[in-house]
């Protein structure tokens, strides 16, 4: 039997979210070696903190890699907790504004970034930004916040960064926040979460557990903007098999992203054994994308399909669907702040269809959450062009004391 898939609903699987992906981060921006601006925590050996949050670590980050809007830019290490649920560590950079701070501090932005792959090369904080990141994120530094950006757990430091792992994903951006408060920085205790694209997922996830991972930490998470996020995908990811027909414009792109789903759920849940569905040529391209950038990935894989990936379908695979709902589910319930949801009917990488169906989820279970259309904007259209929106309702957010 041969499933036949919408075809904008099987590019939210094959193109899941790049806020610094196909079109965000120049390909050349991944051709030299990494800059890890002397904190270069790749084999870190030391002790980890059980806490998440704790600082290990602080250095200048290189002039090259902040950003036009940032008046002091850092490279962090701190404590987190990864896809085992077991102690580990992660990097972020810390941009302040150019502006002196407030009384209470600098309000406080964690930006979740994009797909840039799942090696140590790709690591966002040891890349120069796109300009796209580097205007979007010197807005915010503009408007008087300071921004933190987690790198997730596993690129630059020990351990396969677990792509749109759910939990672990938010626990690496909490935790970010958490351990910037203890640079000796003028910061708030107010924060809140922006993200695009698998980002905007991120975004979203960690908003359902921002307050629950930061207690006692004395921070006040107040609200998320998300923007071209994935949502619902694993319902999409468990149809994986031979037998899928695929639209003919579906790009290489298609083959990445799903050589890093795969790659990110196979080492995340070893007792789901993956590779007993996947090809020689499929086994592979999973473990290439454990190590290779995106844009590098997209050419290596450039003549496959995601149908051959697959000997048998994912389906079959005792457990998987269960186990596929706990690595990459999005709650639906349970968010104790406001949600902003931004898409852009142009983009054909994450389509506005998954933040229409991720509203209305929303709002059938009596979330506080907001959506805005962009009609003539593609998937990195959005971020920029949601700013007159986002600007207001972020600072809406930041108006109690």
């Amino acid at each position: 039997m041969r499933i036949r898939l919408v075809g904008i609903v099987l590019t939210a699987m094959a193109t899941i979210g790049v806020a610094a992906g196909m079109v965000g981060l120049a390909p050349t921006a991944v051709a030299a070696d990494p800059d890890w601006s002397t904190l270069d925590a790749r084999s870190y050996g030391g002790f980890v903190p059980p806490e998440g949050g704790t600082l290990i670590a602080q250095v200048p980050l290189n002039p090259e890699l902040s950003v036009t809007g940032a008046g002091a830019a850092y490279r962090i290490l701190y404590s987190t907790r990864n896809q085992h649920d077991r102690p580990a560590v992660s990097t972020a950079v810390v941009f302040t504004p150019k502006a002196a701070p407030p009384q209470r501090g600098w309000p406080v932005i964690a930006w979740a970034h994009g797909t840039v792959g799942l090696g140590d090369d790709c690591t966002p904080s040891a890349r120069p930004r796109s300009a796209r990141d580097n205007e979007y994120l010197s807005h915010w530094l503009d408007q008087g916040y300071a921004v933190v950006g987690t790198d997730y757990v596993g690129l630059g430091t020990p351990g396969l960064m677990s792509y749109l792992n759910s939990a672990s994903t938010a626990r690496a951006v909490v935790d970010s926040v958490i351990a910037a408060h203890q640079m000796g920085l003028p910061l708030s205790r107010q924060w809140a979460i922006v993200g695009q694209s698998q980002g905007g997922g991120a975004a979203v996830n960690s908003a359902r557990w921002a307050s629950e991972l930061s207690a006692g930490s004395g921070l006040d998470y107040r609200g998320v903007v998300a923007t071209g996020t994935p949502a619902n995908i694993e319902s999409v990811v468990k149809l994986g098999g031979p037998d899928l027909e695929l639209p003919r414009q579906l790009g290489p792109a298609a083959n990445s992203y799903t050589a890093y789903i795969l790659a990110g759920f196979r080492e995340a849940r070893p007792d789901i054994d993956v590779n007993r569905v996947l090809t020689p040529l499929g086994v592979d391209a999973v473990d290439k994308a454990e190590t290779v950038c995106k844009p590098q990935l997209d050419q290596e894989l450039a003549g496959m399909t995601p149908t051959q990936f697959f000997s048998a379908p994912l389906a079959s695979l005792p457990g998987v669907s269960e186990a596929l709902d706990d690595y990459m589910g999005t709650p639906v319930t349970g968010y104790d702040r406001p949600i902003f949801l931004g898409a852009g009917l142009l983009d054909r990488d994450v389509p506005a269809k998954s933040s229409l169906v991720l509203y209305d989820q929303l709002q059938a279970n009596n979330q506080d959450v907001v959506l805005k259309i962009y009609p003539d904007e593609d998937h990195s259209g959005t971020v920029l062009a949601s700013l007159p929106d986002t600007t207001p309702f972020l600072a809406a957010l930041f108006t109690d004391p």
